[in-house]
């Protein structure tokens, strides 16, 4: 198979990346697995191919990082700026043969129904990249003509180039909807992808298994992988596909930003959570922290029975605590750490799963597991699960904002929390939530000594004050 072309330098102000955005019809098309075996596929042809993910999705980059070999990232049309998405793509892309960018949920699903921010076909336009539709094409065969040509005629700035059908049942089927889309629509369907249900990978309330637990069954994942690579490569002409992402046109390169442009000297050391239960960090955002002045020190708080040596700060991040609630309860010298590290003020910072680890307890299952006591109250589950972008405003100076300035990020678990003083921990919280929940009648972001917790997720792409903020109170606090 011939290479596709790589990134090439044209001149000091443009570049050339092979790029292609693949896109569903709905969500749960199959994009997920597709782009999986995509990415696994041009990797053992030896292609150094670049991740990416639309939205503010944790897991999908883990698995894209997983089978390429190269650090996947997010790029959020409603988060970011079009200058700080063109940025992020540029950096990401240096050295890669070609990017592959996974879509979120169906291709026009934004931000609300009046605009596309926020939606995958903001980003494909950004980036000026083709895009291949996935369509759901279970039980339907005419009708994928239908629905893909309601698709291309939806927005006249969107280069619809290819079609992969999923989900097809039989060979005949298969044939029945591409000679349907072809000859209707006028686009090539580069896939047929059959009905199988061991192509799966095991799902979660929130969505996949992460790719961390992934690489602690390696065995058991690997099977699924070589599944889904084979599968791919047996149904989807790879060539066709770099064929359309070679008619990408070539992209200015953007100007430096204040966010990736300087490095200041490292001056304080962060903690960060990470392993099977914290594991939900956009690389992004680290990157930042180091740029920041930060060396990052990662730790395990199901494994490690004490904090890394001098710490300045902490960094507990999202991530699935109710699953490992028995390992993270029973690790009582992490537990006493944590707790004494905030007793002396330490600067703390939590996300969602780090903010229900720092409670008293974690109601999971119908059993009760005792966590670190930072915040007295308690997380129980529910079956509604809440997912939104979050628009809010600093109400009180804090580790990492000042009272008056406005953020965006995004919020996502099916859980709740119990405060046991209720109203009266009111004034303790530092965000005003303008569109989202948060923890409580609105507000969010709970601080108790020098450790803010919250249900809300920031981007220190979006929210650039986040990593200097940080790092500033990290070394402020030095004794």
């Amino acid at each position: 198979m011939e290479k596709a072309i790589g990134k090439v330098k044209m001149s000091e102000e443009v570049y050339n990346i092979p790029r292609v955005v693949i896109a569903g019809d709905r969500s749960s098309a199959g994009k997920t697995t597709i782009c999986i075996g995509v990415l696994s596929a041009l990797h053992a042809r030896g292609f150094s191919v670049q991740g990416f993910k639309v939205g503010l999705d944790y897991i999908d980059p883990g698995f894209h990082t997983l089978v390429s070999g190269r650090q996947s990232r997010n790029l959020d049309g409603f988060l970011m700026s079009r200058g700080v998405v063109e940025e992020i793509f540029w950096r990401a892309c240096e050295g890669a043969d070609i990017a592959i960018i996974e879509g979120v949920r169906g291709l026009y699903e934004g931000l609300n129904h009046r605009s596309d921010v926020g939606s995958t076909a903001e980003i494909a336009k950004i980036l000026q990249s083709p895009v291949i539709l996935v369509v759901d094409a279970a039980s339907i065969t005419r009708s994928a003509a239908a629905l893909v040509s309601g698709y291309m005629s939806f927005d006249p700035g969107v280069r619809i180039l290819g079609v992969i059908l999923n989900n097809i049942g039989s060979e005949r089927h298969g044939e029945k909807a591409e000679r349907a889309v072809e000859e209707y629509c006028g686009v090539e369907v580069i896939g047929k992808i059959p009905r199988k249900s061991e192509l799966s990978i095991s799902m979660r309330h929130l969505g996949l298994i992460t790719a961390m637990e992934c690489k602690n069954r390696w065995d058991e994942f690997n099977k699924v992988l070589n599944r889904i690579r084979e599968t791919v490569e047996a149904n989807l002409d790879i060539y066709a596909l770099l064929e359309i992402a070679n008619t990408a046109p070539e992209l200015s390169i953007p100007e430096e930003s204040r966010l990736f442009s300087r490095r200041a000297p490292e001056r304080v050391r962060i903690g960060v959570a990470f392993d099977e239960a914290f594991n939900f960090y956009y690389p992004d955002t680290l990157d930042l922290l180091r740029l920041a002045g930060a060396e990052l020190v990662f730790f395990s708080p199901i494994r490690a029975t004490s904090l890394p040596e001098g710490l300045d700060a902490l960094y507990i991040g999202g991530g699935f605590p109710e699953i490992y609630a028995p390992e993270l309860s029973s690790n009582t010298g992490m537990l006493h750490a944590i707790g004494a590290f905030h007793d002396a003020h330490g600067v703390m910072y939590a996300e969602c799963g780090g903010l229900m680890y720092l409670l008293d307890e974690l109601e999971y299952g119908g059993e009760s597991f005792g966590m670190c006591g930072v915040i007295e109250g308690r997380v129980k589950f529910r079956e509604r699960r809440l997912v939104n972008y979050v628009e809010g405003e600093f109400r009180r100076d804090c580790i990492i904002g000042r009272r008056g300035v406005r953020f965006k990020g995004h919020e996502f678990h099916r859980s709740e929390i119990e405060l046991y003083n209720g109203d009266k921990d009111k004034d303790r919280f530092a965000y005003r939530i303008r569109r989202g929940e948060g923890i409580y009648e609105g507000l969010d972001g709970l601080i108790t000594n020098n450790c803010l917790a919250s249900y809300t997720h920031l981007h220190a792409a979006s929210y650039t004050d986040f990593a200097p903020l940080f790092v500033d109170s990290a070394a402020n606090a030095k004794p």
